[in-house]
């Protein structure tokens, strides 16, 4: 039986910044001194992400544990994989998560009264299934890391923004492809640690498709275009050149990434990629609100 350490890990906290940070970035967009957040519908939406998220990551661990790609797994061991809890235990807790994202999904809905926002909600849901789930799971053709930057990206941000004043900006717009990238830097650093493991049991991720020297030149060029939008977005908006201070954590990032850090080394290249978009995240979002704080 899993203890509850074993669970807390199952829900990779350390990926988590992913689910904040586009949520962080949507309500920096529509906030002004005269009109703040509608506090109840951020809220809802930030339980929307994590919930989702939550529940993706434990339907990996259930999928690819049925499935035995786990076995030879590089980073911290998985429920399913390791023998730690039932398969059914894991898709149940999964399940749970979905549920929990579609409740709140469905009463943020209600707020807005866009009801076609349902089938978003329903679309993100299924897409964190079958990224491993299903007969064809995507995320073994090597589609992962495109329906990561969407989902955590401009669905997420815009999602957020639009839900709050029913309108969006051309920089929310921006933003979410540079929060985008980064969870999808997130998403190659873990490829990258379990491309050997990965490839061994036919699971073809990006990173195995493009192999490692590859692989790693697009995690820098993920980090360094966030950065890159982050100055197209500081267009008549100056103080959005705040965001560039990241420049030298991903700077050494990057650096570290490309000089071949393999297997348990990118573990912590997985925890920094998240403080990374955290910290793009509230920056942006401090400098596209309208406050002055800049």
């Amino acid at each position: 039986m899993a203890s509850p350490a074993q669970w807390f890990a199952a829900l990779r906290p350390k990926t988590l910044p992913a689910s904040v940070s586009p949520v962080l970035i949507g309500i920096g967009s529509v906030w002004q001194a005269d009109s703040p957040p509608l506090w109840n519908r951020a809220g809802l939406a930030l339980v929307v992400a994590l919930a989702l998220q939550i529940g993706s990551n434990l339907a990996n661990d259930y999928s690819d544990g049925v499935r035995g790609t786990d076995r030879r797994r590089t980073g911290p061991a998985r429920l399913v994989g390791s023998g730690a809890a039932t398969p059914g235990a894991v898709r149940a807790a999964a399940l749970i998560g979905f549920a929990v994202a579609a409740v709140t999904g469905a009463a943020l809905v209600w707020l807005t009264s866009q009801w076609w926002l349902l089938a978003v909600g329903a679309a993100a849901i299924a897409a964190a299934w079958f990224y491993t789930g299903g007969p064809k799971p995507y995320g073994y053709a090597g589609l992962g890391d495109a329906a990561v930057f969407v989902f955590y990206g401009p669905v997420a941000v815009l999602g957020t923004a639009y839900t709050q004043h029913l309108t969006v900006t051309w920089r929310a717009g921006v933003a979410s492809a540079g929060v985008g990238l980064l969870a999808g830097a997130i998403l190659m650093a873990n490829n990258l640690r379990d491309l050997a493991a990965d490839q061994a049991v036919g699971k073809r991720t990006l990173a195995v498709k493009l192999g490692p020297a590859k692989a790693r030149a697009v995690y820098a060029w993920e980090l360094w275009a966030a950065l890159a939008l982050a100055a197209v977005c500081a267009i008549g908006r100056p103080r959005v050149l705040v965001v560039l201070l990241m420049a030298i954590p991903v700077a050494r990032l990057g650096s570290a990434v490309g000089s071949g850090l393999r297997g348990d080394d990118l573990v912590q290249v997985l925890t920094k990629t998240g403080q990374i978009e955290l910290g793009y995240s509230i920056l942006m979002g401090l400098a596209l609100a309208d406050l002055g704080v800049f």
